[in-house]
Order: C-alpha cells, then structure tokens, then sequence
C-alpha cells in the first residue's frame, strides 16, 4: 500500500499596492506616422513587446505590438513596379556595383495603420488587485498607466506584475 504525500505549496503576494508601484516609467512612444520598419528597430533595440502610438499632439491613438508587426509582415506584398531597376542586366550598367548587389524593398507602411486602435489603460492610483484583474479579464500582456491628465506615464506588463510576487 503506497501513501500519496501532500506538500504544501506556497501562498505568493502580489507586493505592490498600485499600479504605480507596478509600472515602468516614462513609456517609449511611436509617431503615427512612424514605419513599421522603424517600429522594429525600436522594439528590438529596446526589448519591448508593445508601445504605444501618438498623434501630433502627444496623444495615445493606439498601441502596436510584435503580434501586429507580425500578423503585417505576414500579410504584406513585396512587389517591385515594372520600370523598377530590378534585373541584374539593368544593375550591370553600372560596372561599379559587387556582383552581389540587390534592391531592399523597405517596408515603409506606417503604424498607424497595423496598431491596435485602443490604449487599455489604468490610473496611477489603481489598485495592483484590480490591474491583474484587468489584464486577466483584457486578455492582454501590457497595461498603460495614466495621470489625472490622461497622459501615459508608465506601463505594466505581466512580467512587471511577476516581479512583485513573493
């Protein structure tokens, strides 16, 4: 006869009281005319998985995140026009040039249309409980932190949450 022991898992707290000591301050922000070619290097330089995106005047319109950089890059067309100096015959004109000189075809497609025409957002002030909450409920990995004014002062991503467990 085998005995099943049980071990006793760890309770874990959230040790955070709002959102404000959650978040990352000053969020990064994108142009609405900003390419999605710039949109990569940012993120990647950076290491973000989502920032948002402004208007001319400094306001959030909207987020762009790696699955919309993706779900683009998988949907885009790159197509040389005809007239285009494509053909490696064309290219020896110009006897200067390697042998292995090509054309990159830049991505020059702006944010603003492959974001997501919504900022989730809390209060600096929200209680840490009710932003798991949220992103639990959102179905979402990032949460903008806002100020009385409505700007964007900080973010919080799940793993910004994960960090205040103990």
């Amino acid at each position: 006869m085998s005995t099943l022991r049980m071990t006793a898992v760890p309770h874990l707290f959230l040790q955070a009281d709002t959102a404000a000591d959650l978040m990352t301050s000053n969020p990064i922000s994108l142009r609405r005319e900003a390419s999605v070619h710039e949109a990569v290097a940012l993120m990647l330089d950076r290491n973000f998985d989502a920032t948002p995106v402004i208007d001319e005047k400094g306001r959030a319109i909207g987020v762009v995140t790696i699955t919309d950089i993706l779900v683009h890059d998988r949907e885009y067309v790159r197509v040389l026009k005809s007239g285009d100096t494509t053909y490696r015959s064309d290219l020896e004109v110009h006897k200067k040039l390697p042998a292995d000189f090509g054309i990159e075809i830049v991505d020059r497609t702006p944010v603003e249309d492959i974001m997501t025409p919504v900022v989730f957002s809390v209060e600096l002030d929200t209680p840490a409980s009710d932003v798991v909450q949220k992103i639990l409920s959102l179905k979402v990995h990032h949460l903008f932190v806002r100020d009385e004014e409505g700007t964007l002062v900080g973010v919080i991503s799940t793993c910004d949450i994960l960090r205040n467990l103990a």
